[in-house]
């Protein structure tokens, strides 16, 4: 009897254990849909802010939430948001493809009722250049083992190829600092010149921004489109899941099974790096100088 007893004790509840899983499921889900999700980076459209390998975290509710705030985009599309709000400029978003529900990671550079455009890769702001500067190239380490759909991810770079100081292989590649109205500030990569240096001036429609990536000539975004996987367009801010906060850590694309290397291919330097851009002290419009033409 005793050895009966033994047997049904140890038994295991396996429907309190299924109902327990998918609790803890759905916490995780509605606290991905509605407060922060993790993101990874898989293409070099947004260096040298961020790097493909970077680990992100995308809080869901600085614009309030929509249709694309609902993980995996299980909710049918549609125009209604709650708790709406607007980016600023210099935020970086994750604006949903117009058509696939596929997430894409720019930067707002332009907002509602904003006139834009872009003349030899410079932003026109409301019929004014945005600030940019000129600034020494950045080093961008050099990765062979990150891959981009198969190929080498850094092959644009490949004109820029030099050596450091200690004598590693790295690209120095040519970059400017660009100034938007409210002061945001950031670094841009444009080095080529291609088509979507140049997009005819458009009003920005009410509801709408304007996005664009870091890396100029290597960027699907609001000036590409549909037909090019850009974004065709202003991007609706219901299409807006979130905002890139910071990143949690890096990867250089070295990482094989060997836990060794799960050590050895991270990049120190860029964990905890905070993605929102710092403000100039004193927010300045649109100037009509170019120090970086």
């Amino acid at each position: 009897m005793a050895q009966d007893t033994k047997n049904t004790d140890e038994k295991v509840n396996w429907l309190a254990e299924l109902r327990g899983l998918s609790l803890m499921l759905l916490a995780v889900f509605v606290f991905h849909s509605l407060v922060a999700k993790p993101f990874y980076i898989p293409s070099t459209s947004m260096m040298p802010s961020l790097f493909v390998g970077d680990r992100l975290v995308v809080s869901k509710y600085p614009y309030g939430w929509s249709w694309a705030s609902i993980s995996f985009h299980l909710w049918p599309r549609g125009d209604w948001r709650i708790a709406a709000d607007t980016p600023e400029y210099g935020d970086i978003v994750i604006p949903v493809h117009p058509t696939r529900d596929e997430d894409y990671i720019k930067r707002v550079v332009g907002l509602p009722g904003d006139r834009i455009a872009v003349d030899g890769g410079r932003i026109i702001l409301n019929g004014q250049p945005v600030k940019r500067e000129i600034i020494p190239p950045i080093p961008i380490p050099f990765e062979p083992e990150l891959r981009c759909n198969g190929n080498p991810c850094l092959y644009s770079f490949d004109d820029y190829r030099t050596r450091s100081e200690q004598g590693e292989p790295i690209f120095e590649v040519p970059a400017y600092r660009e100034t938007l109205p409210n002061g945001a500030s950031y670094l841009v990569i444009d080095h080529t010149t291609q088509s979507l240096d140049n997009y005819d001036e458009i009003t920005i429609p009410e509801g709408h921004v304007f996005v664009m990536g870091d890396n100029r000539d290597h960027s699907a975004d609001s000036r590409a489109g549909i037909g090019e996987s850009g974004l065709g367009g202003p991007i609706p801010l219901e299409n807006i899941g979130g905002r890139a906060e910071f990143i949690t850590f890096s990867l250089d694309g070295s990482t094989e099974w060997n836990p060794v290397t799960w050590i050895t291919s991270l990049r120190p330097d860029r964990a905890w790096t905070t993605l929102r851009p710092p403000l100039a002290e004193t927010a300045q419009a649109p100037s009509s100088t170019n120090s970086g033409s």
